[in-house]
């Protein structure tokens, strides 16, 4: 038989989230009761005024293709709310769009790897970025981070990990999947480490940024670090705020001699993003804002439900998600002899076969002895699917773990 794959591509292992909601939908298909908290999608409709946009520009023949980097009126869409929501002020040419956030950060290390470069990770960190770089021949050097810290990276523990590899170091905040979030001081101990070793850039993932809970703020890392702009991409999109995951809208803003690069790299690859997608997502970013604030408040309200129900839970702990939409929990207190459950993939095992609940195991994001849940779904849907997993942890403790 032929080789349809090249070698390369075996490095790349399956988004496993996806695959955990892959499984859900088969056991559903089924009949089975499941409860999919594998996947981070907002359950929300994107709000009407989106999709009318769209309506609206497919009708008048917004249709044809788009410039490569996005259209005129996005990336003045993208650089009023910079400059609104963290002062922070790019020219149009330091600006590119792409299909989600995701290949804004595909494009950037794409124009950027050679061979054996090395790329800083804060585990737990997005588990597309561990493929990404491998995929085109670069190096994870992953920093533990600790549940002390609030899973916040350290500076000295990043001044300990560049070398004179390193290329790029990349940030998440608000993270998935732990809902860590940096202050201002936070960012600039860490910058204040970056401004030794120029040759590191800098991917601050912030597509989360409207996702904050208890009273927090968003800082951007460029705002943090002025001094570092030149060496910053900001990326962020429209998916998780305006629940418009489908739409794939994503967008980075950084140094000029940067985005040329990805938009060259773009360019061989999709040549630009959705003209009816661009359309909607302006009127995202220049319409009413209500809608961010009616899904934020939704959001806190389910990660208190979530962070309650651990609270009452054997077994399980969760550190208090600052923001985004998920739950780093704490299983090592299931894991050992008594219960027969030997990691975190055979606690998430468990979960889907006794309580039928879909999450996704830690080890995926080089955080062991956790699992993640997403909590972007409805709140009766989250209750039972709490009750559901304090059954099985109980289960589990009582040694009566079977996978």
């Amino acid at each position: 038989m032929p080789v349809y794959t090249a070698s390369q591509l075996s490095k790349v292992q399956p988004s496993a989230s996806a695959a955990i909601s892959q499984k859900a939908r088969a056991m559903r298909a089924a009949g089975e009761d499941v409860i999919d908290l594998g996947l981070g999608e907002p359950d929300f409709d994107t709000p009407p005024h989106i999709v009318e946009a769209a309506h609206r520009a497919a009708q008048g023949g917004q249709t044809r293709y788009p410039p490569t980097s996005g259209t005129s009126a996005l990336k003045q869409a993208i650089q009023a709310k910079f400059q609104h929501d963290n002062g922070l002020i790019f020219a149009a040419d330091q600006i590119i769009v792409s299909n989600g956030a995701k290949q804004v950060i595909f494009d950037a290390l794409m124009a950027t790897l050679e061979p054996g470069d090395e790329v800083i990770l804060a585990a737990p960190y997005f588990d597309s970025y561990r493929n990404i770089i491998s995929l085109l021949g670069g190096v994870r050097r992953v920093v533990q981070t600790h549940p002390d810290d609030q899973f916040l990276l350290r500076p000295e523990d990043l001044e300990a990990a560049i070398t004179d590899k390193t290329r790029w170091l990349i940030l998440n905040a608000p993270s998935n999947p732990a809902g860590a979030s940096y202050s201002h001081a936070d960012l600039q101990a860490l910058g204040q480490v970056l401004a030794r070793h120029p040759q590191v850039l800098i991917l601050s993932d912030e597509i989360y940024e409207h996702i904050l809970f208890d009273g927090h703020t968003h800082v951007a890392f460029a705002a943090a670090c002025p001094d570092l702009a030149d060496r910053i991409l900001t990326v962020n999109g429209v998916s998780k705020a305006y629940a418009m995951t489908g739409w794939r809208i994503g967008y980075g803003a950084g140094p000029k001699g940067l985005i040329d690069a990805m938009t060259t790299v773009q360019s061989q690859i999709s040549s630009g993003a959705c003209s009816v997608a661009q359309a909607a997502a302006t009127e995202a970013l220049t319409g009413p804002q209500d809608c961010v604030m009616t899904f934020r408040t939704a959001f806190e309200r389910r990660r208190n439900l979530v962070v309650d129900a651990i609270a009452t839970t054997p077994g399980l702990s969760l550190i208090r998600p600052k923001g985004a939409f998920y739950a780093l929990i704490d299983c090592s207190d299931l894991i050992g002899p008594a219960s027969g459950l030997q990691n975190d993939v055979q606690v998430v095992e468990h979960l889907l076969t006794h309580a039928k609940i879909a999450a996704v195991p830690g080890s995926v994001y080089d955080m062991p002895g956790h699992f993640r849940i997403s909590t972007a779904c409805a709140d009766d849907t989250l209750t039972t699917a709490m009750n559901r997993i304090a059954t099985a942890s109980e289960t589990a403790l009582n040694g009566k773990a079977t996978n």
